[in-house]
């Protein structure tokens, strides 16, 4: 399917109190199983993605490794995908637009942009982060791709809920497709939704303990699972290996997937 369709496929899955589940994949394999699974949109997972190149997450893969790992996931799925670009690989306006307009080439249907300034925990001031924003977003609609604008503050508690609800306001105003404040209530997050742009939940903290039913009537369109799915797996191995080789315990590895099932979920 081309790329301008999927684009439009992915802006129709967001509709505001039936939120589409998007997981986050952070290899081919991971991408093509959820696929498989029956996953209507994908996203990149800039933490998932720096594991397995034995990176910490935070600013350490250059705009071209992310570039053409999505790429490569654009081309192992038929669904579309959301490109994870933390910051846009760039402070000033100008980089954070054209990064917008590679992923567009790289075959992304979507991407979206922090307003922390990685690999520091420093989030940008409010009228750098909006002007961000703004490049952003007209780069965006000259390329067809749906731009999701985060204000991460919260997250690294460099400003507050308040804060990250101002930040995504003025990014709703300026004319973002999605608005996306990590790990911030239930409150703010139905205040997020009033603003009408459609919104990004992620299910981690307080809120993967709810349903998805639960989330849409916070008023949500899209539920992501950033890193959170990875991490799952990343504990099973730090859990496994520290039983095998500690206590000599391998009954974690009774859990696993048969060769079967996965190789079924892998062939075309």
């Amino acid at each position: 399917m081309r790329r301008d369709e999927l684009t439009e496929r992915f802006r129709a899955l967001h509709v505001p109190g039936q939120p589409v589940v998007m997981p986050n994949p952070w290899d081919l394999g991971s991408a093509k199983v959820m696929a498989r699974l029956g996953a209507q949109a994908l996203g990149t997972t800039s933490a998932g993605h720096g594991f397995a190149l034995g990176l910490k997450d935070g600013g350490q893969i250059t705009r071209d490794v992310a570039l053409q790992h999505a790429a490569d996931i654009c081309a192992a799925v038929d669904v579309p995908v959301n490109g994870d670009f933390e910051n846009g690989f760039g402070d000033d306006p100008e980089t954070v637009a054209e990064t917008v307009r590679l992923a567009a080439e790289a075959g992304l249907t979507g991407l979206s942009i922090e307003d922390i300034a990685v690999p520091t925990k420093d989030a940008y001031p409010f009228d750098l982060a909006l002007a961000r924003v703004e490049a952003a977003i007209a780069a965006a609609r000259s390329v067809g791709i749906v731009l999701t604008a985060r204000a991460d503050g919260w997250v690294f508690k460099t400003y507050d809920q308040a804060e990250a609800l101002r930040r995504c306001r003025a990014f709703a105003q300026a004319g973002a497709d999605v608005i996306y404040a990590p790990l911030v209530d239930a409150e703010t997050t139905r205040a997020l939704a009033a603003t009408g742009t459609p919104v990004n939940l992620l299910a981690a903290g307080a809120m993967r303990d709810l349903t998805r039913e639960e989330m849409g009537a916070l008023g949500v369109a899209r539920i992501s699972l950033g890193a959170v799915l990875a991490r799952v797996t990343q504990r099973a191995i730090i859990d496994g290996t520290r039983a095998m080789l500690e206590q000599g315990d391998f009954s974690i590895l009774n859990r696993a997937a048969t060769g079967a099932e996965v190789d079924a979920l892998l062939t075309d």
